[in-house]
């Protein structure tokens, strides 16, 4: 535990959710969610407009959509989310070299390992800079937490949203954990919470009068140690600048089980491409592939192979993982694939067995044409035993085309998103992140003059902070700093 308060930990309001107000001028104010659209979709985040009416992460999006029928219902541009990390995460490099993110909008910053923070004041201050710092850059607010420890950064971020602050001084945790649910400290979810009411324990304070011999028996002797310690607000564990990926990986839940082996395998083929996308963008390779099925009664199984070495190429890994379908039953149905590759490193190790192969096909079929992994000759049948392969509606197909949310350009109109589609048409709202909220115009989802687009900058002018933090500007709320001080607007 540190003698001054120099773990900062950032977590940004409700970042999918808030990056969209952001985006698109018509919605701000608004009850938004973000997530996966179709009948088993989950929330990914809601806006606090949303949360208003009970909708919150991880939720079944058709629980959702009933809490809040009116509410704009979005699916995640993920190009936009890592843009804006990237904005923010470059801001925290600028306070230390201790950087941890925990995911796109989420990070511990060790203050003092950057020499931009040594005691209360200068930690409060470069908290509430940073919060500036974040809003000129991204257009978007964070919340932040300062303590001596990476435990009680994360409360104290969590206590201050939205858009505050809190610093938590060293020697005041007892008190400030004491009145506050076990459900607040890390590691107790709601089997622990419940079994912990059981036997009378629903504070904090309850869990350091029980002591720890009493944690231990009810929790077992790791668990309830850690519980223990947590309790009195010791955690000494360091900020670590980069956690090594142990893997990555894609899957996918359908909105209707798959029942075409030809269709299986054909998405298994495009999660194996995605997957290996993200492997690259990572600057990484990978030796084991991993297929995931989730099948029709819920039942999850799950297959991998150990490739001669690490590789990023796309046909190894489509190749492995069509392999690895070939020993799953799916006649029952499919309702989620997924694809995935571990046993990572930072270099390629050619497959020189698949090069000699495709050499000699090459040498054997000198004029032809040597199609793609998994691409269909014309002709062939495409049903599991020569039947047609089962064909998307119209609906599904634009749906797929225009994503709700997504940005589109159209050659009159300029830049826009798409508010939703269905029977032929596409129905898109034309403003930019700058702009007035914008007209809403109807097309045919086959309109030549309509196409998909990148997303806009939050922000089209930001503030040049490349000198930051030398030339810091004064913290733009004068917050207090005491046992426990907060600022929020």
């Amino acid at each position: 535990m540190r003698a001054a308060p120099t773990i900062l930990h950032l977590d940004m309001d409700a970042f999918y959710a808030s990056a969209e107000q952001a985006a698109k001028p018509s919605l701000r104010g608004k009850p938004v969610v973000v997530g996966g659209l179709g009948p088993r979709g989950v929330v990914a985040t809601a806006s606090y407009e949303a949360r208003r009416f009970g909708v919150h992460s991880a939720m079944p999006m058709a629980q959702a959509r009933r809490l809040a029928p009116n509410a704009a219902y979005l699916e995640p541009r993920f190009a936009l989310y890592r843009t804006v990390s990237d904005q923010v995460m470059e801001l925290l490099g600028r306070l230390s070299p201790l950087v941890e993110p925990l995911s796109l909008d989420e990070a511990f910053v060790d203050l003092e390992a950057g020499g931009t923070a040594d005691d209360t004041a200068s930690a409060m201050e470069i908290g509430e800079q940073l919060r500036g710092a974040i809003e000129a850059v991204t257009g978007l607010s964070g919340s932040v937490g300062l303590a001596g420890s990476k435990m009680l950064a994360k409360i104290a971020s969590e206590e201050a949203k939205p858009d505050g602050i809190l610093l938590i001084e060293p020697g005041t945790e007892r008190a400030l954990l004491a009145p506050m649910p076990v459900r607040t400290l890390p590691g107790v979810g709601p089997a622990t919470a419940d079994h912990l009411r059981r036997a009378g324990m629903t504070t904090v304070n309850d869990l350091t009068e029980a002591g720890e011999a009493e944690l231990i028996r009810l929790l077992g002797k790791a668990h309830g140690s850690s519980l223990h310690r947590m309790a009195f607000g010791f955690d000494d564990r360091p900020v670590v600048a980069e956690r090594d990926a142990k893997s990555v990986s894609v899957e996918d839940t359908f909105d209707m089980d798959l029942h075409d082996r030809v269709r299986v395998r054909n998405e298994v083929e495009r999660l194996a491409d995605r997957c290996v996308h993200r492997l690259r963008e990572a600057g990484r390779s990978g030796r084991t592939v991993v297929l995931k099925v989730r099948r029709y009664d819920f039942s999850t199984l799950t297959r991998s192979e150990t490739l001669r070495g690490p590789t990023d190429d796309p046909s190894v890994v489509r190749e492995a993982a069509a392999r690895l379908l070939e020993a799953v039953d799916t006649t029952g149905g499919v309702r989620l694939l997924g694809v995935g590759v571990t046993g990572l490193a930072d270099f390629t190790q050619e497959d020189l067995f698949a090069q000699a192969a495709g050499e000699r096909l090459a040498a054997e079929l000198p004029d032809a044409d040597v199609a793609e992994p998994g691409a269909r000759a014309a002709g062939d049948e495409g049903g599991p035993e020569g039947g047609e392969p089962a064909q998307e509606s119209p609906e599904q197909l634009a749906a797929r085309r225009w994503p709700a949310g997504h940005d589109v350009r159209h050659d009159i109109h300029g830049h826009g998103w798409v508010q939703g589609s269905g029977v032929g048409r596409v129905t898109v709202r034309f403003e930019e992140p700058e702009s007035a909220p914008g007209r809403v115009r109807t097309f045919r989802i086959d309109d030549p003059e309509l196409r998909p687009a990148d997303p806009l900058p939050l922000v089209r002018n930001p503030v040049d902070y490349s000198s930051w933090p030398a030339s810091l500007p004064k913290s733009r709320s004068g917050a207090l700093s005491a046992g426990a001080a907060e600022s929020r607007p």
